[in-house]
């Protein structure tokens, strides 16, 4: 019997969004994607020219801090990660100097890469580097959404060092595995997305011996993530580059809707490193809220380091509650998992698989935070639209329209009802696992009990938290 995702839509339910001639025509031209990547680059100068001018000025009235971290972050968690898995990642403007310069050009195939073309160390092919990476850059959340200065400084090391590491070593290494702050968690979030690319027909692929996609032909490049293209089992790491649709002489690959989280689902290369960075999110997402919406005046001036003391404190505490509070009370209920389900069962495989059910609960508190900053703070955008670099400008004629939250009242009703929307997902992806986990279906109803309460647990947590 086929499993359904919420007992609605077939979990190998798909709608190839490629059969339209139009949307296949587009992806497999040059041109794409590299006129959104040009556009994004222009947009990317503007903010890092206006980070770099507004130095320590006020955020909510600078276009950088109000376009990265309101804007950008908005259409990250609440668009382009739940419905078009990474597809940030193939428009992305900040590797892209790195990667022409492998290229030595802009649009030209070639495949022979310029650059010392290391290999990246295989105990490193993991995502435990850029888990604390992130971890590490979200330390300075306090000056980058309040001093424009920070956004530049950020921005241009997250490019200076993609060029340096490019170089060094072969294709998105530094994307994949090195440098990019935000891979991790649109890696993970991915496998939550409503689409995905996926060759049509396996068996095509598998007869066909000169594989295009991983070596490269004159039409497009070898696959830059260095992943198999004819055998992506999970979003997690495709960027979505659509070089695998220029090579393939067959046109074998496809971008299918599909039911959201079904990559969860693919019980195959899961490991702790996911599961950690599964920890660091739904934490972050905590810890972020007290620190910027939150009552506690304290957390915010230790977060933008009114003293050192404070600031010490606070990036102890955001690392133990992130690294070890939440994994330790996850742990417990997984031992309890392990109890009432079946003690044949390693306490490392229940304790992996099941951190895949806060992939569904983190990516929804996110968005329940971003409603957040949607609702209250979005104003500002129209002010920074007109006067970019605060330089008296009134290009569109909103640069004295007033700071105006909008649906404030009714916020609460949106996280409200997505939050429960995320512990349904979560619950029925847990339940898939669970089975999944112990065979058993007995086994597996009991073994999910702790799970499930974890789940709900939190969930009741975050709607006090967010709503209270």
């Amino acid at each position: 019997m086929t499993e359904k995702i919420l007992g609605l839509i077939p979990v190998d339910w798909r709608f190839e969004l490629t059969s339209l001639p139009y949307v296949r025509k587009i992806l497999k031209s040059r041109w794409m994607p590299f006129l959104p990547i040009v556009l994004n680059l222009f947009v990317f100068t503007v903010i890092l020219m206006a980070g770099y001018v507004g130095g320590v000025s006020a955020g909510n009235y600078n276009f950088a801090v109000m376009f990265v971290w309101i804007v950008w972050w908005l259409l990250l968690m609440m668009v382009m990660v739940p419905f078009f898995s990474r597809i940030w990642c193939m428009v992305c403007p900040l590797p892209v100097f790195g990667e022409w310069i492998q290229r030595l050009g802009f649009m030209k195939v070639r495949n022979k890469l310029f650059g010392l073309n290391k290999k990246w160390p295989k105990s490193l092919k993991n995502m435990w580097l850029v888990n604390f990476l992130f971890l590490a850059t979200t330390y300075t959340s306090g000056f980058l959404t309040t001093r424009p200065i920070a956004t530049f400084i950020l921005l241009m090391s997250v490019i200076i060092s993609s060029v340096v590491l490019m170089v060094v070593f072969e294709k998105r290494n530094f994307c994949k595995y090195i440098g990019c702050p935000v891979g991790g968690f649109l890696g993970l979030y991915s496998n939550m997305a409503v689409t995905e690319i996926r060759a049509k027909d396996p068996q095509i692929c598998k007869d066909h011996k000169h594989k295009d996609c991983v070596i490269g032909n004159e039409k497009g490049h070898a696959c830059p993530w260095m992943i198999l293209p004819f055998d992506i089992g999970r979003n997690t790491y495709c960027g979505m580059c659509l070089e695998c649709f220029k090579t393939c002489p067959y046109d074998n690959m496809a971008i299918n809707l599909r039911p959201p989280a079904t990559d969860l689902l693919v019980d195959k290369n899961r490991g702790l490193d996911e599961a950690w960075k599964a920890f660091i999110m739904l934490g972050i997402a905590i810890f972020f809220f007290l620190v910027m919406q939150g009552n506690m005046g304290f957390l915010k001036d230790w977060a933008n380091a009114k003293t050192t003391e404070g600031y010490l404190t606070f990036v102890a505490l955001h690392s133990i509650f992130n690294l070890l509070l939440i994994p330790g009370v996850f742990f417990v209920f997984v031992y309890a998992s392990r109890t009432l389900g079946n003690k044949e069962i390693p306490l490392k495989k229940l304790f992996t698989n099941f951190s895949y059910t806060l992939v569904p609960l983190g990516l929804i508190a996110w968005i329940a935070f971003s409603f957040g900053l949607l609702f209250p703070s979005s104003s500002y955008v129209l002010h920074v639209l007109s006067d970019p670099f605060a330089w008296g400008w009134d290009l569109f004629g909103t640069a004295k329209f007033p700071w105006t939250p909008f649906l404030t009242g009714v916020m609460p009703y949106f996280q409200i009802g997505t939050l429960l929307f995320g512990l349904v997902l979560s619950l029925d992806i847990g339940f898939k696992i669970s089975k999944q986990t112990f065979q058993k279906r007995d086994e597996a109803v009991r073994g999910f009990i702790p799970i499930a309460a974890f789940l709900t647990a939190v969930t009741i947590f975050l709607i006090w938290l967010f709503t209270g």
